[in-house]
């Protein structure tokens, strides 16, 4: 499957839709050796004159390391019918299984960076800014802390440039 650049001004879709409930695979590192985790928090905006995402990533997640050690990484969307795939690559570590076999997702290289033939939208992105979320930051007591992070660490924000679209062909 090839997958052609276009100008993120060609884009139109819903975010709330798009990352909130449709989902999206982040996935940093290499084609000899990558991770990809599922994610439903982030958003997408202008901040330094630049298009970005943000995204959160918790520091016990295999991807973690991968997003984190690299410049860049890739944001990717998938119809529908890769929900199944989507939510076992959210509840399962690459640490213990090979995601890839399990799903049948086919990694394939735009830019450097590792995405899935599958995908119907790739943002590649570059980090331009990352910091932790703390519980002392909150500015409301409406049970977010406790809610959201009860058992497992505060997420690492990545606010990061998006360089390059990519949608199937």
């Amino acid at each position: 499957m090839a997958f052609r650049k276009i100008n993120i001004s060609e884009l139109s879709f819903n975010p709330f839709e798009k990352i909130g409930k449709q989902w999206m695979l982040l996935t940093g590192g290499n084609a000899g050796n990558f991770n990809t985790m599922t994610a439903s928090w982030g958003q997408l905006g202008v901040l330094w004159n630049k298009n970005v995402l943000t995204c959160y990533v918790r520091p016990n997640r295999y991807t973690y390391g991968f997003i984190d050690s690299g410049e860049y990484f890739t944001a990717s969307f998938f119809g529908g019918e890769y929900r199944n795939a989507l939510s076992y690559c959210g509840s399962h570590s690459g640490r213990d299984c090979d995601k890839v076999k399990e799903t049948g997702l086919a990694p394939v290289e735009v830019d450097g960076c590792i995405t899935f033939e599958q995908a119907e939208m790739v943002f590649v992105c570059r980090k331009l800014y990352a910091y932790d979320m703390q519980e002392e930051s909150f500015t409301t007591d409406d049970g977010i802390p406790e809610k959201f992070f009860s058992t497992d660490p505060y997420h690492r924000a990545y606010i990061s440039e998006i360089t390059a679209v990519y949608v199937r062909e």
